[in-house]
């Protein structure tokens, strides 16, 4: 699995020209090796790999990372410099987001040119292997669960933030490791805040309640969003709510792979707006995820990405009307070579509990 994605890192660094490639983003780090420590870095040469960290990891390396020369030592970049020089490397790329004194360190004491490089790595981890697709795919089906809870353990009285803290508490107990963002709770008037996280309002009965979630599983994280009511709700959040939906339904029923995120943007969004709810719908339709949150693709009016097969993506339009409520719905999306499969095809029939 490794040597398959350093050999796509590979292909890549031929095609920019260079012929060495240090990675230093965390993440980054532990798709190419499985290496989870919290400090270190690789060097990938056109000759070999190296992962470079120190003597607290010796033992963790041992059962975690294979292929590798290590090296252990305190100072990290010096050693990437010996290994690049040693494997005659004359262009070294390193991640643009590496902070300003190692890139000083580098550009003082390299021998070869140094060049910073954006999204390189993450572009190759928006196209996911089977045993990525596999993890996404359990990380949804636990996010159905979290949804049948809240559903089931909602109630009048409660505060956003004691049933958010209810479904992390949940969610660890049936496999989870975290929360991949900050969970959207809100309830009432909050609703028309798209990013409103749980706070200390009281959930009341005839409340709106929107759910944004992620939870990783095996490194691997979902992203969902529903909402529902306690209590009757008036006839235009019913309608709001069937607009949603269908926008939602008609953007996901173009997804294939070739298809241009704008395209799907479109889509959804001009539904929207031919029910005259243009302008509260104020944010992307959506966007790619695996290791993080927030990955390649875009699917968004803004940015012209195309769509890979195994690539994965959130479809989440929403309509905000202040006074009345906000509405969205999201689900995560496996783009396959012909199609789709919706991987959170769960409960998304309107509810009045």
């Amino acid at each position: 699995m490794y040597q398959a994605r350093l050999k796509k890192l590979r292909a890549l660094m031929a095609q920019m020209s260079v012929d060495g490639f240090l990675v230093t983003n965390r993440t980054n780090i532990y798709y190419l090796s499985g290496f989870l420590g919290d400090d270190g870095l690789l060097l990938i040469t056109e000759k070999d790999q190296y992962l470079i960290t120190d003597s607290r990891f010796e033992e963790q390396i041992k059962s975690q990372v294979q292929g590798y020369q290590v090296k252990i030592t305190r100072a990290y970049l010096q050693e990437a410099l010996v290994c690049s020089q040693k494997d005659g490397v004359v262009a070294l790329a390193f991640e643009s987001d590496l902070d300003y004194a190692s890139y000083d360190y580098l550009d003082e004491n390299a021998w070869s040119d140094v060049v910073a490089l954006s999204g390189v790595i993450q572009q190759l981890r928006s196209v996911k292997d089977t045993d990525e697709i596999e993890k996404i795919r359990q990380a949804c089906q636990l996010a159905a669960q979290g949804y049948d809870f809240i559903l089931n353990h909602v109630r009048a009285g409660m505060t956003e933030i004691t049933l958010a803290n209810d479904l992390e508490y949940f969610m660890k107990q049936k496999g989870a490791s975290q929360a991949s963002f900050e969970t959207i709770l809100a309830s009432g008037e909050k609703t028309t805040w798209p990013h409103g996280v749980a706070g200390n309002k009281l959930i009341q009965l005839g409340d709106l309640i929107t759910l944004d979630f992620g939870f990783y599983k095996d490194y691997y994280t979902s992203d969902v969003t529903r909402t529902f009511a306690l209590g009757p709700q008036s006839d235009e959040i019913k309608k709001i709510y069937q607009i949603v939906l269908e926008a939602k339904n008609r953007t996901i029923a173009a997804i294939k792979a070739g298809v241009n995120g704008q395209e799907l943007d479109q889509i959804g969004r001009q539904y929207i707006e031919s029910k005259g709810y243009g302008p509260y719908f104020n944010h992307g339709m959506g966007h790619g995820i695996g290791l993080d949150i927030h990955e390649g693709p875009n699917v968004s009016s803004r940015i012209e990405d195309y769509l890979q097969a195994n690539q994965v993506i959130t479809i989440e339009p929403g309509i905000y009307v202040p006074g009345v409520g906000g509405v969205r719905i999201e689900d995560d999306i496996l783009v396959t070579e012909n199609g789709y499969e919706n991987l959170t095809d769960f409960k998304q029939e309107w509810l009045e509990l």
